[in-house]
């Protein structure tokens, strides 16, 4: 299955729950994650970064995944349909 495949069924479920999705680009920036999402009962804005299934993450997604997570933001990394399922619920 493709990242992009993953994206769009994940972008699908979150407007079906009525939540707020957007992509994500920083010009000049590298290694931003692909989303940032809100769903109702969720706490804060979490990010999202989309993986092809064994896929890993390149050396400048670490290092903005880190500075996220330091700054105390969550940022998910997605790489199936069912962890989709599983972070959005069934």
């Amino acid at each position: 299955m493709r990242e992009s495949d993953i994206e769009a069924y994940f972008v699908r479920r979150v407007k079906k729950l009525k939540g707020w999705e957007r992509k994500f680009v920083s010009p000049n920036h590298s290694g931003v994650p692909d989303r940032i999402v809100m769903l109702l009962g969720w706490p804060c804005p979490v990010f999202v970064e989309f993986k092809a299934p064994g896929e890993r993450l390149r050396p400048a997604q670490k290092r903005e995944h880190d500075k996220i997570a330091a700054a105390g933001g969550f940022v998910y990394v997605i790489d199936s349909r069912e962890y989709v399922d599983t972070l959005l619920g069934n």
